[in-house]
């Protein structure tokens, strides 16, 4: 039995593999544009709570949108100081961006009193949401990028900038014609199947869907890489498991 087990996840294993070959083939030959996402030029703004998210998270999507040519930059609401190591994180952030295509002068770090890397603490969604409207409109944004209600691991800060999103979306306060991408969070098992998640994201219902190949995966690992005062043991297992690392599936607000 446990033979037969073994085979099964062999068999499953290379057939997800053979499937992203063909996904990744056919990315390759369709238009640029993934169907509601603006075109290539676009000022695409990411917008993250600590530095490392933008590795962990949001590297298919910043790879993905790079691919179609659109303009990213960051903007990350705090320096990541909860074990004292901000001035550190500042400067491995600047060093993933760089690997991810986000030159340094695209990059905005936040780092006062009102938006401190502590889950305890509940960022104000006001404060968030005047500090986010004021960077769309001084850099001429067309897509906003972040967390969803859910911020993917649960933590208060990342559930933050969703809610300062999504209050900005629905009181019309963003300029005409910016958009508000949401990053999908999914159940335990999900989140650590890496690409044996492929299918069941291509099967649920979501508005974007960026898929790594294996050239941009090493790219992906690359940027988690230059976070090295992250990476504890169990982060090394984040980056070989997660589905994170490889898949970003997103809906519109």
């Amino acid at each position: 039995m446990e033979v037969v087990g073994l085979l099964l996840c062999v068999a499953a294993a290379a057939l997800t593999w053979g499937f992203l070959w063909v996904w990744d083939s056919w990315e390759r030959m369709k238009s640029p544009e993934q169907a509601g996402l603006p075109g290539g030029g676009s000022r695409t703004l990411l917008v993250t709570a600590h530095p490392d998210d933008e590795a962990m998270f949001f590297a298919p999507t910043v790879l993905g949108l790079v691919r179609l040519r659109h303009q990213v930059s960051l903007l990350c609401f705090s320096a990541g100081n909860y074990y004292n190591q901000g001035e550190t994180r500042k400067k491995e952030l600047l060093q993933s961006c760089d690997v991810l295509g986000i030159p340094p002068s695209n990059v905005m770090i936040i780092d006062n009193r009102d938006f401190p890397d502590d889950p305890g603490v509940r960022w104000d969604t006001e404060r968030v949401a005047d500090v986010l409207l004021r960077h769309v409109e001084a850099s001429h944004i067309n897509l906003v990028v972040t967390f969803d209600a859910g911020g993917v691991s649960g933590h208060s800060n990342h559930v933050a900038l969703y809610a300062a999103a999504r209050t900005l979306h629905a009181q019309g306060k963003l300029p005409k014609g910016c958009l508000v991408l949401t990053l999908q969070s999914v159940n335990l098992l999900r989140k650590y199947l890496s690409l044996l998640d492929l299918p069941c994201s291509l099967l649920c219902a979501r508005d974007a869907l960026f898929v790594l190949s294996r050239r941009e995966a090493a790219q992906a690992q690359g940027a988690m890489s230059c976070h090295r005062s992250q990476l504890l043991w169990f982060r090394h297992l984040y980056v070989l498991f997660s589905r994170y690392m490889r898949i970003n599936s997103l809906h519109f607000l």
